[in-house]
């Protein structure tokens, strides 16, 4: 038996609940992990509340972090006792999730715990740190460096914003925040920002061209925000748009790319190459700040997950949140 967050269908709508489950409950896969600690993202935040169309089948476990020990394993990569780690590949939309006391996944979704990172620690990080890495190594890849001028970062009171300022201000960069809490300029210059705007000069209309000051970004709202940031990219700037949060459109025109030569580069951390993940995860361990980290998480119980992920869907948190599973039984 083991203790889970259950998303059920009830007419036109889902409702989430605790629930104490049977093992038998678990969906195929190679491997049984009893899962440690898991976390919230947007994505969780839309499963649990019903807000976004994120869960593909009923009823299912949401979650799409966890870190935990390996209980049974039918694949030779993997043993009992090994400490791992999982985000993405569906899991907590299609394929049940890590916001429960045990986890049944197939191997080929699951890298090793860097032996840096523990496993809150891993959590706290969670898909949006692993995404914030991405993000850098993509304006890395594309000739962005450290000396090539101000990088912007959007939802920078986020998950993926804080875990970006960090990374960014750790590598060198001169790191420019955009939030709308005004309240939160403190907690983002702690964590690594040269400068704060507010991002209402970001979330409007705007111009096809605007003034060139950004040689790099990391957008997490997508819609008006992006377009405007594209707008505003200095020659051979590179953005990496990994989110949202803002909407799902993209009201921008060719300018940028054709008269400034800016690249556009799409984040797509669910399925994600071993490789890349691997990277990404060894490059967190060795390059975050844990004492910048602990500073923004939060820990609570999965008995709270469900109200959390209001407050979180509702813009009420800031940082990360860390769900510690603690099931025993």
């Amino acid at each position: 038996m083991f203790d889970a967050i259950l998303i059920e269908k009830e007419g036109d709508r889902s409702k989430a609940s605790l629930a104490r489950l049977d093992d038998s409950r678990l969906p195929e896969g190679d491997v049984t992990v009893r899962v440690s600690h898991s976390t919230l993202n947007y994505k969780d935040g839309l499963a649990i509340t019903g807000r976004g169309p994120i869960v593909r089948s009923f009823p299912l476990v949401p979650g799409v972090d966890f870190t935990g020990v390996v209980e049974d394993s039918r694949d030779a990569r993997f043993k009992a006792g090994d400490s791992v780690l999982l985000n993405g590949f569906g899991v907590g939309e299609s394929h049940w999730g890590g916001l429960a006391g045990r986890a049944r996944v197939s191997a080929d979704w699951l890298i090793r715990l860097p032996e840096r990172l523990s496993a809150a620690r891993a959590m706290a990080l969670g898909t949006a740190g692993y995404t914030a890495m991405l993000c850098v190594m993509a304006l890395e890849r594309q000739g962005v460096a450290p000396g090539a001028g101000e990088i912007i970062v959007t939802g920078a009171g986020g998950g993926v914003g804080g875990v970006a300022i960090q990374i960014l201000d750790r590598l060198g960069y001169r790191v420019v925040a955009s939030t709308g809490r005004p309240q939160e300029a403190d907690y983002l210059r702690e964590l690594g920002a040269d400068e704060i705007i507010d991002r209402a000069t970001l979330s409007a209309p705007g111009k096809p061209l605007a003034k060139a000051r950004w040689a790099g970004a990391v957008d997490s709202l997508g819609s008006h925000t992006l377009a405007n940031v594209c707008a505003a990219m200095k020659e051979n700037g590179v953005v990496a748009a990994c989110g949202l949060a803002q909407g799902m459109d993209f009201p921008a025109t060719v300018a940028p790319f054709i008269l400034r030569g800016v690249t556009l580069v799409g984040i797509n951390s669910v399925y994600r190459s071993i490789a890349d993940r691997v990277e990404a995860w060894d490059r967190l361990a060795r390059e975050i700040d844990v004492t910048k980290l602990d500073a923004m998480t939060t820990t609570i119980g999965l008995k709270d997950a469900i109200a959390a992920a209001g407050d979180l869907i509702d813009g009420k948190i800031r940082g990360r949140i860390v769900v510690a599973i603690g099931d025993e039984t």
